[in-house]
């Protein structure tokens, strides 16, 4: 893994652009997955103003995880988020977008379906992660085992205070989640982390070891990680 400081929020946005939009022109087929909550989103509002840049018509995504719950139409759902940030701007459309639904009230035929989708048009060639609080990746949360394929994950309850969900009504205890293998198979991953509140989490990952407790260390198994972090909150 190689870790990038950036001195402000800003630098670290603009520099993630622009090696997407390298990475986008290397592989203009690319499957492109896309995390959501606070970290990505100056990187997608500055990949969209550059758009032009790029031809992204060839392009399909997949969804990285999901709150069980919430809907296309909720404000905290990640399918809202996405649609908000990146998908409604760049036009993709439906058919070049793999996503869990939050709303099934079958969620583990719902994961198989991803999952068959994902072994159909992957691996995934960009993976765009942001990193939590307690270490997770995605759904992926601290155990003693960590689960290699799309699952319907129990959330922690650092997950559960996350400031997507902080205005919604509905009782939310799940999450749909791709694996760490599905993860790990990247050709390439994006790793995104800011603010003084990952300082602590930052310092575990840097010690280099490996341990489910903290789902992110196994990012140092794969070969091409970029870690782009920003200390600072602005």
């Amino acid at each position: 893994m190689q870790i990038i400081n950036c001195p402000t929020l800003a630098e670290l946005n603009e520099q993630v652009s622009d090696l997407l939009i390298r990475e986008i022109r290397q592989n203009p087929q690319a499957l492109v997955c896309a995390a959501t909550g606070n970290s990505p989103t100056g990187i997608y509002q500055k990949l969209v103003e550059k758009q032009s840049s790029i031809v992204v018509a060839g392009l399909s995504f997949i969804k990285l995880d999901e709150w069980y719950g919430l809907g296309a139409d909720d404000a905290g759902s990640c399918e809202y988020y996405l649609n908000t940030h990146l998908l409604a701007p760049l036009k993709v459309s439906p058919d070049r977008y793999i996503a869990f639904d939050g709303k099934t009230n079958e969620p583990i035929a719902d994961c198989k379906r991803v999952q068959h989708l994902l072994e159909e048009h992957g691996p995934i060639g960009l993976c765009i992660l942001g990193l939590g609080q307690n270490g997770h990746i995605a759904f992926n949360e601290p155990a003693d085992a960590l689960q290699p394929h799309a699952h319907l994950a129990q959330l922690s309850k650092t997950s559960l205070t996350h400031t997507m969900i902080k205005d919604t009504n509905t009782e939310i205890e799940l999450g749909f989640t791709l694996g760490m293998a599905d993860i790990l198979q990247s050709k390439k991953i994006i790793l995104v982390v800011n603010g003084t509140h990952k300082h602590e989490i930052m310092q575990r990952l840097t010690e280099e070891k490996v341990s489910t407790q903290l789902p992110a260390s196994f990012l140092w198994l794969h070969p091409d990680v970029q870690c782009f972090y920003c200390e600072s909150d602005n």
